[in-house]
């Protein structure tokens, strides 16, 4: 894939972010219009009108979750992968590649964290200077050499300096919350026999609702995740001038990427490459956040 360049890539992820700032909530005032619709048994004027005192609350709690978790998704990441400061007297080869590679490009210095896992994995996070970051497992720095692990700092800051981080963080939020009504929704159907006439049929249409409304979600999320790996290899190959030592690593990280304390989901899809995509059967394919990792090696050997 040929890299698009810097400007390019950086307007469209803005774009992005801004289309996903929309379409992330008309999906949520959707799903709640089709839910009153069945639940007013498909009487139009009582479901507008229930709808129109619901947008206003609606609106309001996603505000509070996008706020909350804005403002919170650095400490919620670093709580998810036990991730530490790296501080420069600990390891100034690490400190010394990233800081190298930001003066070519006149990029600002992000944070440097390490995870305690002799696996090897690392990624990219934040929403701005502030907050910018890049995490290494322990074993990605003890176990590839200079130029590999070089080729993998700068395929992370490719995704801090393209804004893919924050564009993924985005996406994260608002998936989040139809995972959480998803959840809240089977999780009272137990109880639906217990409350008054009609209410376990209620409960199914809300578990129906927020189930497919969740899965379009999924699938705005997957449509912007995976184009960004080989954008940001082509960017590696592109600012270190050597392709081959970026698919030397992602070979030796395909073999050992599992970092023992990550179990979400949500902080799996941040890493260079997301373990939980190893998976067997086609249809579990269909969900990868990653594209495969075969794929981009050989498009890395092929880089020109």
């Amino acid at each position: 894939m040929k890299y698009i360049g810097l400007h390019t890539q950086v307007s469209r992820n803005n774009r992005k972010s801004f289309l996903l700032l929309v379409a992330f909530p008309l999906l949520l005032l959707g799903m709640f219009y089709v839910f009153f619709f069945f639940y007013d048994k498909q009487d139009v004027e009582l479901t507008n009108q229930h709808f129109v005192v619901a947008i206003p609350f609606v609106l309001l709690g996603v505000c509070i979750w996008f706020l909350i978790a804005w403002a919170g998704h650095a400490t919620f990441i670093r709580l998810a992968t036990g991730a530490k400061p790296l501080e420069r007297m600990e390891n100034k080869r690490v400190y010394n590649l990233v800081e190298n590679l930001c003066i070519q490009q006149g990029m600002t210095m992000p944070a440097i964290y390490v995870i305690d896992d002799d696996s090897l994995n690392a990624f990219a996070s934040g929403i701005n200077q502030k907050t910018y970051a890049i995490t290494l497992s322990k074993g990605i720095i003890e176990k590839l050499d200079d130029e590999e692990l070089e080729g993998v700092i700068a395929h992370e800051l490719t995704h801090i300096r393209n804004h893919d981080t924050r564009l993924l963080i985005v996406s994260i939020i608002f998936v989040g919350i139809f995972a959480f009504l998803a959840q809240m929704a089977v999780r009272s159907l137990q109880f639906g026999s217990r409350g008054k006439k009609g209410s376990g049929y209620i409960i199914l249409i809300a578990i129906v609702v927020t189930a497919v409304c969740y899965f379009i979600s999924l699938f705005l999320r997957f449509g912007i995740s995976r184009s960004r790996e080989y954008l940001a290899d082509a960017g590696s190959a592109e600012w270190t001038k050597k392709p081959y030592a970026l698919a030397s690593a992602l070979k030796k990280i395909d073999d050992d990427p599992l970092i023992e304390a990550v179990h979400s989901k949500d902080v799996a899809q941040l890493f260079i490459d997301n373990p939980q995509d190893h998976k067997k059967s086609f249809l579990d394919g269909l969900f990868d956040t990653h594209p495969p990792i075969e794929k981009r090696i050989k498009l890395l050997e092929q880089f020109v």
